[in-house]
């Protein structure tokens, strides 16, 4: 028998909203319209999801509204909305998710407070002592699992191995047919460089690796990140955020400088004309929407967080995202790992 999967959506986080992810719900629908192995549980105020489902012309068996009259505002100071979270359609997804209503949480509302409160209701992982923040990045050879992307500005080395395991995990359930292969980001590649912490992982990184869990190769540095020769990439939140925002505003810088550098004369324009369906599979590989959504991993279940400022199409990605991660089966590949791991 085939397993339905349950996504719960906040309608009501991020810019936009909830226009952007009813209209993200949509495409969703279209692109996957032969599928019927999912329900999309969405929590926000009825009357507005309603509309925006009139809006867009969807009319589907496969969505439940739950009305929820109070959100968490993106203007709220963190504390305060943590506190006034209760009960709001981010805690009612999460809850859901608790209740074993829905398999996976999806939000574009505040990040600190989505990890918050998903910790409150969902609880850590038996023996995990912080969640991690995993985002996906495109590679020469496919696509990277990168973590920490901030959720913990200081790590031990155990908080590292705990990535390790959770990443190459999360890893497996995306590219089922790919082995995930380890690196520890650094300031050099060579053994001896790095802080004592990185050094005592590394070590212990290297025990553990095998086919079975994953292939440790050493460390990385930022500028082989891209190049494909490792795809779980670890790091501190405090590294990882600062790694994450340079690639996003160096992508910036390269599409905004080429389009620039093209437009700047007739002879450049013509040459557009010739160079358009390269240029275009270019910007695709580049355009942040295709990777929208980080996953936050250590949990007793996972919750996606979509950016707050993406368009309807990121949030779609983001909820093919919560598909692919509960049709991988992550949570069975997390305990595995971790008992390899607590068993060395």
């Amino acid at each position: 028998m085939t397993k339905i999967i349950s996504i719960a959506i906040d309608a009501m986080g991020g810019d936009d909203s909830p226009d952007k992810i009813i209209k993200g719900i949509k495409i969703f629908l279209d692109i996957n319209k032969s599928k019927n192995d999912f329900r999309l549980n969405i929590f926000g105020r009825e009357d507005q999801i309603k509309n925006h489902l009139k809006k867009y012309d969807i009319n589907s068996d496969l969505i439940k509204i739950f009305d929820t009259k109070t959100f968490v505002s993106d203007n709220e100071k963190p504390l305060t909305a943590v506190k006034n979270s209760k009960n709001t359609s981010m805690w009612n997804c999460i809850q859901h998710q608790l209740e074993g209503k829905s398999d996976i949480s999806l939000s574009a509302g505040n990040t600190g407070v989505l990890l918050v409160v998903s910790r409150m209701i969902l609880k850590m992982i038996n023996n995990v002592n912080k969640p991690a923040l995993a985002g996906l990045w495109p590679n020469q050879k496919g696509m990277n699992v990168v973590l920490d992307l901030g959720a913990n500005i200081e790590c031990n080395d155990q908080n590292l191995i705990d990535f390790a395991e959770l990443g190459s995990a999360l890893y497996k359930s995306l590219f089922p047919n790919d082995l995930p292969k380890v690196s520890l980001l650094n300031v050099g590649s060579e053994e001896m460089k790095g802080t004592e912490m990185l050094k005592i992982a590394s070590k212990r990184l290297r025990d553990l690796s095998s086919e079975d869990n994953f292939i440790y190769n050493g460390y990385i540095e930022g500028n082989n990140i891209m190049t494909g020769e490792s795809n779980v990439i670890i790091t501190d939140g405090f590294t990882g955020n600062i790694a994450l925002k340079t690639a996003e505003g160096t992508a910036k810088f390269i599409t905004k400088n080429l389009k620039e550098t093209l437009s700047e004369n007739l002879f450049t324009k013509i040459s557009l004309i010739f160079s358009y369906f390269s240029l275009k599979k270019f910007k695709e590989k580049l355009d942040p929407r295709k990777y929208n959504g980080a996953i936050f991993l250590g949990l007793n279940g996972p919750v996606v967080k979509s950016h707050g400022g993406t368009d309807a199409l990121g949030f779609c990605n983001s909820i093919e995202l919560c598909y692919k991660i509960i049709k991988g089966d992550l949570m069975t590949k997390i305990k595995k790992n971790l008992d390899l791991s607590n068993n060395a």
